[in-house]
């Protein structure tokens, strides 16, 4: 018996699908203590943007933890936080012309989520919480009552409570769906808002994802997000967007919402934003709202990361230019049009996402969990989501090799093939 298996807590879990000892990494790579190398399409469960051990990042680290820079600081002012903050300003804000406020906390991104309810229900001295049918927002009490997931609610143990779940608004409806999802929903909501004898009251906030990652890779609507910003907006709401495991580059853009037309008065960063794989978290909060806060309101003893602002700065570079963006995009459409065939070849499967963001809904658990075993026995880590873990989600870092991607996808090809034609005709 191993020390995990003697120590570990029984809830561990991503260990069970990959039960290997993992060595060294780097880029889109993990070696295990045996030598054998896996491409990773899971990054971390999408932290890892840019790679495991990117040497940009690396080489910043190091030569900051030589030259004795600051590492822990609580909200301190520090040169670290100086220059992550200036660079983010001049590459990410300026240009989208956004005034908001960075706001850093304990390096999670279910705390991102918490301190944005929170300011929500200070802004608009409301309490409730809109949030969607498969969405996640974590695992903390406040993010859980977000969280759509039951097998995640159940171990809450208390009720969860002031937050309401409506229908999600996909891009594609999902095969078999009866939720009502898209724009009927949103008349709905109004509906009820401008019923004074309804019995529910406008929300604190609307509270989304443009793309569900955990809930299986659900695309938004462009049509019913734009509409939801209006409904939030006419009810005195604020708009919350969750870009946590798919904002920091991900679409092809540094937002998930570049594209979109949209203006969050909330948007919650993590995962990604640390660049190098260290914890950081960030929420980009409107100054309207950010002026409610009172000094140490909101705290948190790791929100000083000062070795995530040195990584987080050097992965910022990626967005000095669109040379990475423009990657990503082209990188994406040649994993879709790989996968495709799939989806012509097999009834039962369906194909949703957009950059190198991609969820290959085969039906149910069991065909999923089947192809995520068969592809990590022959050399790539990938995994699931969606209800039922019926959704095998492709997140590899964005520098992953093309040669690297060709190889991983010819892996779950194949898997996909072996498991699927298992099935009665």
């Amino acid at each position: 018996m191993s020390i995990f298996e003697q120590r570990e807590s029984a809830i561990r879990a991503y260990c069970r699908v990959y039960p290997v000892v993992f060595d060294k990494a780097l880029n889109a790579r993990q070696t295990d203590e045996n030598g054998r190398e896996y491409i990773d399409f899971f990054a971390g469960a999408g932290v890892l943007n840019f790679g495991h051990n990117n040497p940009r990042m690396t080489e910043a680290v190091i030569a900051y933890i030589q030259s004795n820079g600051v590492t822990h600081s609580l909200d301190m002012h520090t040169t670290a936080k100086r220059q992550f903050m200036e660079h983010f300003t001049k590459t990410i804000l300026e240009p989208r012309k956004m005034p908001h406020k960075m706001q850093f906390r304990g390096p999670t991104g279910t705390n991102a989520v918490e301190a944005a309810m929170k300011m929500a229900r200070r802004a608009t001295g409301r309490q409730d919480i809109v949030a969607f049918s498969h969405g996640f927002h974590g695992m903390t009490l406040g993010a859980l009552s977000a969280t759509a997931n039951q097998h995640f609610r159940n171990a809450a143990g208390v009720p969860l409570t002031h937050v309401q779940h409506f229908p999600f608004g996909c891009e594609t409806v999902c095969p078999g769906c009866e939720l009502g999802c898209g724009m009927q929903s949103i008349e709905q909501l109004r509906a009820i808002y401008a019923d004074s004898s309804s019995g529910i009251a406008p929300p604190a906030g609307f509270l989304l994802e443009t793309i569900q990652a955990e809930g299986g890779v659900k695309v938004a609507d462009k049509g019913w997000l734009q509409a939801l910003a209006k409904l939030a907006k006419d009810v005195g709401a604020l708009l919350i967007i969750d870009d946590i495991q798919v904002g920091v580059g991900r679409t092809g853009s540094f937002f998930s919402f570049d594209d979109l037309d949209l203006d969050p008065d909330i948007i919650c960063l993590a995962k990604g934003i640390g660049g190098l794989g260290t914890p950081m978290a960030m929420n980009l909060v409107n100054p309207e709202h950010d002026q409610h806060w009172l000094p140490g309101e909101h705290t948190g003893t790791f929100r000083g990361q000062d070795i995530s602002f040195i990584a987080g700065d050097q992965a910022l570079t990626y967005f000095d230019d669109d040379e990475l963006m423009q990657t990503v995009k082209a990188h994406g459409a040649m994993m879709a049009d790989s996968l495709q065939p799939l989806v012509d070849r097999h009834p039962l499967v369906n194909l949703t996402g957009k950059g190198m963001i991609l969820g290959l809904d085969v039906g149910n658990g069991d065909r999923a969990k089947q192809i995520v075993s068969q592809c990590f026995e022959s050399g790539l880590m990938i995994a699931s989501c969606g209800t039922g873990g019926r959704v095998v989600k492709l997140i590899p870092p964005l520098t992953t090799p093309k040669a690297d991607l060709e190889e991983g996808l010819k892996i779950l090809i194949k898997a996909t093939d072996n498991v699927m034609m298992q099935e009665p005709a």
